[in-house]
């Protein structure tokens, strides 16, 4: 069996402190044996818990230093023990490990501790002020101050951090994820030795190692996995494309749900997209030319989008994209995030509940994380001449409406007033304003339905979606920002 991989890392400490002159590290503690102040040693966990990187104790060394090895004994009765008070005396519960290995002839107990995320780590059923730190090799209470330090570096674990596998061997790793298909998007080389392998699994967040093998992440599950449906909790997350006949939900023509992980089934799922929505056919330089009804960059940065900001949290529900003959909807399970307004989506910074998720696809190249995506969104509906772009919040959901190209005539008032609305965003995030001019141009109009268009900005004003840049100018060269600006 393969040393576990905290071992090594144990036993180069264990020697410092041995040498040259025998002296406790904060990262380490000799025991000779299993002491029976059961108090005391819980103080030792939450120490070696809220230590940076954690720590280990050693059985088989006496107080003075000296190594004297272990028996079969000792080393049960401290292992159950030590077991048992980390789930039982502290909180948050610890999970410990241990290894029984040849030191210098001697078998020594090496019972590691990993660092706690959540801190302080602290007497169950007492105040978090009950906490023990390590200093000078000692453990000691915990200052007032020292608890406000552990605080302010504790993190509540990330879903995309979480385990979504049992333990495996790094073949099995191998075999559950399309790592080459990363490594692609990354632009770098697989490593192709195992341990290179493993470290860059580890560092980028696709497995957590522990010693004996290594846990597939949420992230990694998520991102890489060949078939999502072998991993039991994400098997719901996978992506579903719908297709109905007609503009409800009665007659469906086909369901296809996504299979691979998201960041290499992305592109499938885009090419997907493209053969079987609507096309039209044009005239270009004397030839007949197949053009998508829908922009593409519009979709991919929509779905993206719904992918990225998506609440795992929510079960039995994962996005949609479902397929109308007038339009296509996208939805994503999960509200939007606190103080996040619909209708200011557009150019604004972005925040997203999955940080690793949102970085990691910007690293693959799917999509940016400068708050452009709403931005090229919108400004591809300009310019296919599609209505605009319906972004509704559901009860623990959010939607986004994709229309089918319509003309000006055909929208109803509320459509128009918000394509003004979203016109004058996109031209307020690009440094300019609105007016008659490019609001006509938006449209796709002629000169003669200036009228129109002014009598749709006076809309759009007392509807209050649109407001004068400068009143004092007369109203033919009026020009206007949304209503925030």
């Amino acid at each position: 069996m393969a040393t576990k991989h905290w071992v090594t890392a144990a036993l180069q400490s264990l020697g410092e402190s041995l040498r040259p002159v025998p002296h406790e590290l904060n990262e380490l503690d000799w025991k000779l044996a299993l002491s029976d102040q059961k108090d005391r040693l819980a103080e030792h966990l939450m120490a070696m818990a809220n230590q940076a990187n954690g720590g280990t104790l050693v059985f088989g060394v006496d107080n003075n230093g000296v190594h004297q090895g272990v028996d079969a004994a000792v080393t049960a009765e401290a292992t159950n023990t030590l077991a048992n008070l980390g789930r039982q005396a502290v909180e948050p519960a610890l999970t410990i490990d241990h290894a029984v290995v040849d030191y210098e002839g001697k078998p020594v107990l090496l019972v590691r501790v990993p660092e706690q995320p959540v801190k302080p780590v602290h007497r169950r059923g007492k105040s978090i002020e009950e906490t023990w730190v390590r200093s000078g090799g000692t453990t000691r209470k915990a200052s007032r101050q020292e608890v406000g330090a552990l605080m302010l570096h504790s993190a509540t674990p990330r879903w995309e951090d979480l385990r979504a596998s049992p333990l495996l061997e790094l073949s099995d790793v191998q075999s559950l994820l399309d790592l080459e298909s990363i490594a692609g998007l990354l632009q770098r080389p697989l490593p192709a030795d195992p341990s290179g392998l493993a470290g860059w699994l580890q560092e980028e967040g696709i497995t957590v190692p522990d010693g004996r093998g290594f846990y597939i992440t949420n992230f990694g599950a998520i991102a890489a996995a060949r078939r999502l449906d072998q991993f039991p909790a994400l098997e719901r997350k996978r992506i579903r494309v719908v297709r109905y006949r007609g503009t409800n939900k009665v007659d469906t023509i086909d369901e296809l749900p996504g299979h691979r992980g998201y960041a290499i089934g992305f592109e499938g799922l885009v090419g997907h997209l493209n053969r079987v929505l609507p096309h039209s056919e044009v005239i270009q330089q004397s030839l007949r030319v197949n053009v998508a009804v829908y922009p593409e960059i519009a979709l991919r940065e929509l779905i993206a989008n719904a992918l990225i900001h998506q609440d795992f949290t929510v079960t039995g529900a994962g996005p949609m994209v479902e397929i109308f003959d007038d339009r296509i909807e996208i939805t994503n399970p999960g509200a939007l995030l606190p103080g996040k307004k619909p209708d200011r989506l557009i150019g604004t910074t972005p925040e997203s509940r999955n940080e690793k998720l949102a970085s990691s696809f910007r690293r693959f190249r799917i999509c940016e994380e400068r708050g452009t995506g709403f931005q090229k969104v919108v400004q591809a509906i300009e310019l296919f001449g599609l209505p605009p772009l319906a972004m509704a919040p559901q009860e623990n959901a959010f939607r986004v409406t994709l229309g089918a190209p319509r003309k000006f005539t055909d929208m109803a008032m509320p459509e128009r007033v918000e394509a003004c609305y979203q016109h004058a965003v996109l031209q307020f995030v690009s440094s300019q304003t609105l007016t008659n001019t490019t609001l006509r141009q938006r449209f796709q109009l002629h000169e003669k339905y200036r009228n129109q268009i002014t009598n749709l900005i006076g809309e759009a004003v007392d509807a209050g979606r649109i407001k004068r840049k400068d009143a004092g100018s007369g109203n033919k060269f009026a020009e206007y920002v949304p209503y925030w600006a």
